[in-house]
């Protein structure tokens, strides 16, 4: 048995202000420290998307059409893992449901499975004593559920509300809370419904009002209550992990190392730098504002099922994801943003020719509009042989559909049930010919609804109108998962790349400064080659944490049960660096910094120094920026040549010291680089390592620059997240516009607060100083073994060129007991390559040892 405080909150009809009742409730409740999981009756895709703005947690369905009846329990109980309460908002009145099937999928349906009391929120702009007639039929006309309490919305005086209440009072019912008028306070509607949260701008301020009204104006005690009155379960949390098979073990078998040859120009790839195979298929989910419809259990399920799900914006990028391995376009409004989607025709052309290559793709509602040739006449990708466009009536309901032959996702005279929900229709270009996704009964559909073709089904692609929720066919994601796990099988794990030039010839970095192909997996990071057991060298966080520092952070947990404030941060923050406040933004680590920069200085051309990490590019590259870049030389020390950076590069993104090679650029060096039209990156995270940091960027004049910095690193915090950027203050303000609402917790505030104290600053000078000290060591060590630190590092790392070793040399180290970072997922380097993290003096020599033992 499962306890799990748990409420529906539902309402006589739509239009009564449930959503915006059910926001501020959520809100109020996590406001007041509680972990709320939120939850939707019915297949509504827009109402959670507010719910998961207002808990911080992801927004999900009861559907008991699209998953069954037997699977609401254990769906809820999984939304609720670790939750303290559970909040159900109900769908239309609360006894509409299915037409025809006497209220099948109603609230109240949905609040008999799961045993939750229901709370009405009940409109009383027109009304007084009649709403507790309303109530007292809605309590009595089916038994099986309770209706614990009401909530009033928009009663208009203190009589209005005393009339009311005295009502209630006569028929038994309490009365929750009461909320006024408010006129500014409502989600508003587009042909689909409401205005989706990740297209409202205003949306967090929206909710932050919702809340403070539920928290002035209803009794949380006594919602907790009729919670917390809902007996226990009988049932076990759905599990993803249950209903899927992974692919990545039979993937790995499929792509077992073995001695790579040189990669040939058609693959995209320069010749002599290795590609490490892609363990995972990598499914690529459109996202941005355009397309925000998708079931968070089809996510869950593609991961249990062995993927790597990426997300990209059809409307900024300017590809599909390196080594996409299967494409889902989801639902949401094209139609809104199809100027934008149509302007981005690099996009267009990727995904029409991925599609046409056998690329496993699905498509559900609007991915079938993007997927089309055209959209009310606009270009849209063109994959599929048919035009969309909008029309009169909408299309809305619930459906049996049946496969008519196999197709990427379905099996022969399988049937499924699915919603639909669009106001657009497609029809078959002239002499097309169309193989439906599903058989749909012309019975089935309401007088005049569209009669379109049910989507394109074949062996590689499924493209319908019917949503579906994998939940409850989970089926569909394993065999989406297969067909992407065979299609990076048959690509060497590279998954989809363009078609190339066959007459364009070979580049090698060895050849050109310049090295602008997508051939690394810039996803990777030291962490990855760590493993249990092994003496960890590869990941470069200096730790553990100070126990001052820990201690600081927890006498702030205060701080915990409100909504972060990031502003005595800022000033701590501009005053150790000597700069304004306008100067500086906190942010969640760097890697929060490097996708402000991406989306928010408008780049159109970056040039990326290499090399370098990765985190940096991988940004740019899923904002649609187009990247060039630009390598350092080991026979140079990795020294930047300033020459070699693109004149039309409007941003420039460099480390300094640089993550891998430890290479320290001069600050006048870098600074010259800004021109105008043209911002200045630099990542700073390992400046702190070096005594006295003399070539850091920050300082009095910061025109045209932002600088990175990471409490990650020396301080051993990773986990906190911590870090911010310093730059010029209008380039602040633009990445500030970007940053989510309090992305910055109030623990990782307390402690930049306290890293930038006068006892922080003595603690970085220490650990500095003693960096400096085993570096020494180490790279004494290493050249006495054979095996030269490369450039000058100045980081709490070197590069090694480990070719002496012979091949594997990674593995050959761990089978030693040494886990080291791996070098060929940085741009210009190869396999050859290893970081190895600086520690004690014993651990180098150790090291040196071994290394030494490989070479001979």
């Amino acid at each position: 048995m499962v306890e799990l405080p748990r409420l529906v909150i539902a309402a006589p009809s739509s239009s009564t202000g449930k959503t915006t009742v059910t926001v501020g409730l959520m809100a109020a409740l996590r406001e007041r420290g509680l972990a709320v999981s939120p939850h939707k009756i019915g297949p509504d895709y827009i109402d959670p998307g507010f719910h998961a703005l207002a808990t911080g947690r992801p927004g999900r369905n009861l559907d008991p059409w699209l998953c069954s009846e037997e699977l609401l329990v254990p769906l809820l109980l999984h939304g609720a893992r670790d939750a303290d309460i559970a909040v159900i908002e109900g769908v239309m009145g609360l006894f509409d449901g299915r037409i025809g099937a006497r209220g099948f999928g109603s609230t109240a349906h949905v609040a008999r499975l799961v045993s939750a009391p229901v709370v009405l929120v009940v409109n009383a702009a027109s009304t007084s004593r009649t709403a507790a007639a309303v109530v007292a039929g809605m309590t009595s006309f089916d038994p099986g559920i309770t209706v614990a309490g009401v909530i009033l919305n928009r009663v208009g005086s203190p009589r209005h509300e005393t009339e009311i209440r005295d009502a209630l009072g006569e028929i038994g019912m309490p009365c929750l809370g009461v909320l006024p008028r408010v006129k500014d306070l409502s989600t508003p509607s587009r042909h689909l419904g409401l205005v989706p949260a990740q297209e409202r701008d205003e949306a967090a301020a929206l909710i932050a009002e919702a809340s403070r009204l539920v928290a002035e104006h209803i009794d949380l005690d006594a919602v907790l209550d009729v919670a917390r009155s809902a007996p226990a379960l009988d049932a076990e949390p759905w599990s993803p992990n249950a209903v899927v098979v992974p692919v990545t073990r039979a993937l790995d078998a499929d792509l077992s190392p073995a001695p790579q040859p040189p990669i040939t120009p058609a693959s995209g790839s320069p010749a002599g730098v290795g590609t490490p195979a892609v363990r995972r298929p990598r499914i690529a989910v459109a996202g941005g504002r355009a397309f925000t419809f998708r079931y968070a259990e089809t996510t869950e399920l593609l991961e249990a099922a062995g993927c790597e799900v990426v997300t990209f914006d059809p409307v900024s990028a300017a590809s599909l994801p390196e080594g996409t391995a299967g494409l889902y376009v989801g639902g949401g409004f094209p139609e809104v943003y199809a100027e934008d989607l149509a302007a981005n025709a690099a996009l267009r052309a990727d995904v029409a020719q991925a599609v046409a290559s056998g690329l496993p793709t699905v498509a559900e509602c609007a991915g079938l509009l993007y997927l089309a040739d055209t959209l009310d006449g606009r270009p849209m990708a063109g994959a599929l042989p048919i035009e969309a466009a909008m029309r009169p009536r909408l299309t809305l309901g619930y459906y049996v559909a049946t496969a008519p032959r196999d197709t990427l996702l379905a099996r022969a005279g399988e049937t499924v049930r699915t919603h639909e929900f669009h106001r657009t229709g497609v029809t078959p270009l002239p002499g097309a010919t169309i193989e439906p996704a599903w058989s749909i009964g012309d019975e089935a559909r309401p007088e005049g609804a569209s009669a379109d073709p049910a989507g394109l089904g074949t062996p590689t692609v499924h493209a319908a109108y019917q949503h579906l929720h994998w939940a409850g066919s989970p089926q569909f994601a394993q065999r989406f998962a297969d067909a992407a796990a065979a299609f990076a099988s048959r690509t060497a794990g590279k998954g989809w790349r363009p078609t190339s030039d066959p007459a364009a010839p070979a580049r090698s970095h060895a050849d050109s400064a310049v090295l602008d192909e997508a051939a690394f997996d810039l996803d990777h990071h030291g962490d990855r080659d760590a493993a249990p057991g092994l003496v960890d060298l590869a990941v470069n966080v200096h730790s553990p944490a100070p126990g001052w520092l820990i201690r600081a952070v927890m006498e702030s947990a205060s701080e915990w049960s409100h909504y972060p404030d990031p502003s005595a941060t800022r000033t701590a923050l501009a005053a150790h660096h000597g700069v304004s406040e306008s100067c500086v933004l906190p942010t969640a680590g760097a890697a929060e910094a490097s996708t402000l920069i991406a989306r928010g200085l408008g780049a159109t051309h970056a040039a990326v120094v290499h090399p370098q990490f990765t985190e940096g590019e991988a940004a740019l590259r899923r904002a649609g920026v187009r990247v060039t870049r630009v390598l350092t030389r080991p026979e140079d020390g990795f020294a930047l040549d300033p020459a070699a950076i693109p004149s039309d590069a409007d941003l420039v993104l460099i480390g300094n010291p640089t993550n891998p090679t430890g290479a320290l650029h001069a600050a006048a060096l870098l600074r010259a680089l800004v021109r105008p039209g043209r911002t200045v990156v630099v990542d700073e995270a390992f400046m702190d390592f070096v005594p006295g940091e003399p070539e850091s960027l920050i300082g009095p004049d910061m025109t045209g620059l932002v600088v990175l910095r990471s409490a990650t690193k020396l301080w051993g915090i990773p986990g906190l997240r911590a870090g911010y950027a310093v730059g010029d203050p209008a380039l602040i303000a633009r990445l500030a516009t970007q940053q989510p609402p309090w992305s910055v917790s109030a623990p990782a505030l307390a402690a930049l607060i306290t890293c930038a104290s006068d006892a922080g600053r003595a603690h970085a000078a220490e650990v500095a100083a003693q960096t400096d000290h085993d570096r020494a060591a180490l790279i004494e060590a290493l050249a006495l073994a054979g095996f030269p630190a490369a450039g000058h590092p100045r980081t709490p790392f070197v590069l090694v060129d480990a070719s002496a070793a012979g091949p594997n040399v990674r593995q050959r180290l761990a089978d030693q007991g040494f886990a080291v970072r791996r070098g060929e997922t940085f741009p210009g380097l190869g396999p050859q390559w290893i970081r190895i993290a600086v520690r004690d003096t014993t651990t180098s020599h150790s090291l040196a040892e071994t290394l030494a033992g490989l070479r001979a």
